[in-house]
């Protein structure tokens, strides 16, 4: 067997065509990866993209079975619905990029790649075309019928879980439930053994409420909600820390022995993992059958073309996700 048939295949969307996701793309061969990696889009506009770059890879319309060469650049063709204007983007491609997730995620499921890779999406442009789109997390969750789905950040030598993710800061504590967090804490205990190597993983809590509540003085969803879930936890043989206050938990002597921390909302627990990771960071949706990691930013539709856009997060969510993919592979 030689090495091209032990390679990983991964599936690398390119996202909004308008914004930086196809121009990342095209940097990918600055890295020689240990994967066969695809890029799912229009052909001619990573060729394009390439071309912008300065290299001299030849673009193959790749087909399932096909083996990576040297200075060959594999790209599963979707084909846009118009032309792409860097900065300027048009609703009429919203069902190309949707069409990008579709096959990478169909290839996953049939076992062509061994996880997927996601260059960043314009929600709102999506939505003003008429559909739906509350985010690639949301959409590959309903695609693979997943009724829970988990976010979690990794960067800056951490791994931040959400509780909750993507809601107005009034409603968290009615979405906080005691059914819900014991759910998150199973899906992210799980998939740190199967994807990341830690079988018994040390996990962190926050609280809610400033100082975990203070003994509900200020607030009571650390003695109503966040206490009882972890102790039925425990009994299951769950290494549960907490709840803990958050503006005291993310210090160095704290995270030093620590797998993951489980952020109650968004904002809580984000903004310190990517000061930490300085445009390094990977989104991961854990809870699906699937491998699944993003970029950590946006389309940055002002950069776009610019050929200033840093591509360190895309390298970092692949080199991820080869990981993620092995780890698994060596459970098997």
């Amino acid at each position: 067997m030689s090495d091209a048939d032990t390679l990983p295949v991964l599936a690398v969307t390119s996202g909004e065509p308008s914004g930086v996701g196809p121009e990342l793309c095209a940097r990918l061969p600055e890295r020689k990866w240990p994967a066969h990696l695809v890029v799912v889009g229009d052909i001619e506009l990573i060729e394009e993209r390439l071309e912008r770059a300065g290299s001299a890879q030849v673009v193959r319309p790749w087909q399932p079975g096909m083996k990576p060469e040297a200075g060959v650049f594999d790209v599963l063709h979707c084909p846009l619905a118009c032309p792409a204007l860097t900065g300027k983007p048009s609703p009429k491609n919203a069902a190309y990029v949707l069409s990008t997730l579709d096959r990478a995620l169909e290839g996953c499921m049939q076992g062509v790649f061994g996880g997927m890779v996601t260059a960043p999406v314009h929600k709102g442009v999506i939505c003003d075309a008429g559909m739906p789109f509350s985010g690639h997390t949301e959409y590959l969750a309903a695609k693979t019928r997943t009724s829970q789905v988990v976010m979690m950040l990794v960067g800056g030598g951490m791994r931040v879980a959400l509780a909750t993710t993507h809601l107005p800061l009034a409603d968290v504590p009615k979405a906080l439930t005691q059914d819900r967090l014991t759910r998150t804490l199973e899906i992210l205990h799980h998939d740190l053994g199967v994807h990341f190597g830690l079988p018994k993983p040390r996990i962190l809590v926050t609280g809610l409420n400033p100082h975990a509540g203070e003994g509900g003085h200020i607030g009571r969803e650390e003695i109503d909600i966040i206490i009882p879930a972890l102790g039925r936890l425990r009994t299951k043989g769950m290494n549960l820390i907490g709840p803990l206050p958050a503006d005291t938990l993310f210090v160095p002597h704290s995270l030093r022995e620590a797998d993951a921390v489980l952020a109650m909302y968004h904002d809580q627990g984000l903004p310190v993992l990517k000061h930490a990771s300085f445009g390094n960071g990977v989104n991961v949706t854990l809870g699906l059958p699937i491998i699944r990691t993003s970029v950590d930013h946006g389309t940055a539709f002002d950069l776009a073309g610019s050929g200033k856009a840093d591509p360190g997060s895309l390298f970092a969510a692949v080199e991820l996700a080869i990981g993620m993919v092995k780890t698994r592979q060596r459970r098997i």
